[in-house]
């Protein structure tokens, strides 16, 4: 879950998915709508998804790779961590001299990891001041421009792409991924 201002962010309760979007569960604090809060509960619903995913593939499996042709498990988190620490670097002000570190792929799980939680540090914020307000806020990336909108999106769905790739690594581990977990 992603708290921001006080508000809190992230999936419905088990058994609440039935729920309109805005109705609080039990009586609790309203769960908030719009753009904005719709792509921090998926972002919050992909970071829960990743750092398990990290955490349960075991330290010597970090180099493993299904095929010779294809990434290490540890080149696609720090493809996470880079591809996260630079949209989000970008929508967070962040000068390049300052933007999240990315561990070597040969670096250990604790260092791969300690990566992938910077940039998800770096995510939080530019999350966190995501309003409806300034969704359409346009922002420059290399020579392109995109919106926050775009920025955030992209992140989310950038990450979801990656999840299936550490998810698959984990299932030819014999692994059960996070999202399939009961």
């Amino acid at each position: 879950m992603l708290a921001v201002s006080g508000m809190t962010f992230g999936q419905p309760p088990a058994g609440r998915e039935h729920m309109a979007m805005g109705q609080a569960a039990g009586g609790g604090a309203p769960v908030a709508t719009g753009p904005a809060a719709e792509v921090q509960r998926a972002y919050a619903g992909q970071m829960n998804n990743l750092l398990k995913a990290v955490e349960k593939m075991p330290a010597d499996q970090y180099q493993y790779k299904p095929t010779p042709e294809v990434r290490t498990f540890a080149r696609v988190v720090n493809h996470v961590t880079e591809a996260q620490a630079r949209s989000c670097g970008v929508a967070n002000h962040t000068a390049p001299a300052d933007m999240v570190k990315t561990p070597s792929d040969t670096a250990d799980k604790d260092a791969v990891i300690a990566g992938l939680k910077a940039s998800f540090a770096e995510c939080d914020k530019a999350f966190g001041a995501t309003t409806d307000a300034n969704f359409t806020e346009m922002y420059t990336l290399g020579q392109n421009k995109r919106s926050r909108a775009g920025l955030m999106w992209g992140t989310v769905s950038h990450d979801n792409e990656q999840y299936s790739t550490l998810a698959m690594y984990l299932r030819l581990k014999g692994l059960v991924p996070p999202s399939s977990e009961k």
